[in-house]
Parts: structure tokens; sequence; C-alpha cells
């Protein structure tokens, strides 16, 4: 096992975990739905934009992630739950555990579950104010 040291390895690290994503009975549906098979590579590479900013100090990324949230909520009549990101996390943390160790990887799980917690909760409070 290694240590996340660089954009190559997030970008393994995105493509895998997404590649498990993509297959997953309860997120698959959703992500392959919102995401055109054609503008995976695209949004792979903005994930991977987004987690080396956070890991390793990159700036590359560009996005609003609850707006894209409050939008997937929408398209799914308010049902996203905890239970998404519940898994979402689950196999974050197993694909970080397969591939990597050390402190950013620690660092990753953690930040994953503080994002989640807040776009979740961001997407709830959305539903009351519209």
């Amino acid at each position: 096992m290694k240590t996340i040291e660089s954009r190559e390895d997030i970008v393994r690290l995105v493509d895998q975990f997404y590649a498990k994503v993509r297959k997953d009975d309860l997120l698959g549906p959703i992500f392959n739905h919102h995401i055109p098979t054609d503008d995976w590579p695209d949004h792979l590479s903005k994930l991977s934009d987004f987690w080396e900013g956070h890991l390793l100090r990159g700036t590359n990324f560009k996005g609003n992630p609850v707006q894209k949230h409050i939008q997937v909520d929408q398209q799914l009549k308010h049902s996203m739950s905890m239970e998404h990101f519940d898994r979402w996390l689950k196999l974050w943390g197993e694909t970080l555990d397969r591939l990597f160790v050390g402190e950013l990887a620690e660092k990753a799980k953690l930040a994953a579950q503080r994002m989640g917690q807040a776009q979740l909760s961001i997407v709830q409070h959305h539903r009351l104010t519209k």
C-alpha cells in the first residue's frame, strides 16, 4: 500500500471509486441517469480536480457541488437521504482502504464525511425554503 502523493494517485482513486458507484444498486442508477456516458471522462477529471484541491492544494476545480446536489434532489422528487450519503461514504472508504494508507487517505475520509453531512443538510434546508 502506498500514500497519496500525486494527482495520478487521486485520479486512480476517483476512477476506481466511481467505477464502483456506477455499478452500485442504490447510487448507480442516479449517477448514470444524471451523467451521460460520454460525459464521464470530463466528470471524473473535474472530480479529480476537486479532490486534488482538498488533498494536495491544487486549484483547478471549478464547479458548484451544492447546486448540483440540490438539482439532483429536485429531480429525485426530494428523496435524497442519508442512505445515499452513507452508501457513498462506505464505497469511498472501501476504495481508499484498498488503495492507500496514511495521513491524506484519512484526511480524504474525514473530508468526505464532513462534506456529506453538509451537503445533505443544505439539501434538506433548501427543501424547506422552497
